[in-house]
């Protein structure tokens, strides 16, 4: 565990116990599960909130822990989150990106968790492609990927899982649920098949990144990752950028990805190590500045086809 995932956990600890004082006083004042009526959930960042309200549609009220422009593994809980995560008919989260976050569905409500990984097959921890393997299930202790959504028919899947989970929790909407977690798994379906035709005719199939961020997205499509470094927070050793760029020349690679959320400055320093470009790649962890999900996703896949020689 890093040192920054340590201090969420100890901080979301000392929060608990406040957090859950809130969430019994609000439980008296007769808010527990809904707001106006509606049942109130809980989504923890961006890819998730942004499905959750795909799926819920008006018949939710969808709440973000993670504000836009905020790195998620970042995040630390104030007592009033803690109480929502208390209060609400569901919690949608990936275990393993945010500890703080773990840490209060276990403790204020285990029974109304829906942790998205378990609704697929996950890749292991530092997967840079499709040669890799996959693993059913997890034991929640981030030694599989947790970038899921980047993968649009493992989003997909989630989207039908989601579906179900609202559903039981809110039976009197539960066949508005399914048909709005069918609709978003098609258009997510449909994405995944323009991601795989725009990205079969590639010159290259290695994908530098800062971090290894899109394990699933290259073993979606055929492509390799090689990140920098695996942790965002953490700073690559001059071996690890020489062995980089060793293969980076090799393969000739021509554009090393950054992202928005992270600092580009080694990426940088390798590009110019071995006579590349940089472009932004989204990993979808914060919302777009422009758009949502899906727009991000297909701007994705331009950058992509540009920078990986892609023929029409």
């Amino acid at each position: 565990m890093s040192e920054s995932s340590r201090r969420i956990r100890m901080r979301a600890a000392g929060l608990l116990a406040g957090g859950s004082l809130l969430a019994t006083a609000a439980c008296g004042a007769g808010a527990a599960d809904s707001v106006q009526g509606e049942p109130q959930v809980v989504a923890a960042f961006y890819p998730l909130q942004w499905l959750t309200e795909q799926v819920g549609g008006a018949d939710v009220k969808v709440t973000g822990l993670t504000a836009p422009g905020v790195e998620p593994h970042d995040l630390e809980l104030a007592p009033q989150q803690v109480a929502t995560l208390g209060d609400a008919a569901l919690t949608v989260y990936i275990k393993g990106v945010q500890p703080a976050v773990d840490d209060a569905v276990e403790q204020t409500a285990p029974d109304k968790g829906f942790d998205a990984a378990t609704a697929v097959k996950t890749l292991a921890a530092g997967h840079e492609g499709h040669e890799g393997h996959e693993e059913d299930g997890h034991e929640h202790d981030a030694s599989y990927d947790t970038h899921l959504w980047l993968d649009p028919a493992r989003f997909a899947t989630v989207a039908t899982a989601l579906g179900d989970r609202l559903a039981a929790a809110d039976p009197g909407h539960a066949q508005a649920y399914k048909d709005r977690a069918a609709t978003t798994a098609a258009s997510l379906n449909a994405l995944d098949q323009e991601m795989a035709k725009g990205l079969s005719t590639c010159t290259t199939k290695t994908l530098v990144t800062g971090h290894q961020a899109f394990g699933y997205l290259a073993d979606r499509y055929g492509l390799k990752q090689i990140g920098i470094t695996f942790d965002p927070d953490a700073e690559p050793s001059p071996a690890r950028i020489a062995e980089v760029a060793k293969v980076a020349k090799a393969e000739k690679v021509t554009t090393i990805f950054t992202e928005a959320l992270v600092s580009p400055k080694v990426a940088e320093v390798l590009a110019t190590e071995v006579g590349a470009k940089t472009a932004v790649l989204d990993p979808l962890e914060s919302k777009p500045a422009d758009g949502d999900y899906l727009a991000a996703m297909r701007a994705n896949l331009v950058t992509l086809r540009t920078a990986l020689g892609c023929s029409s």
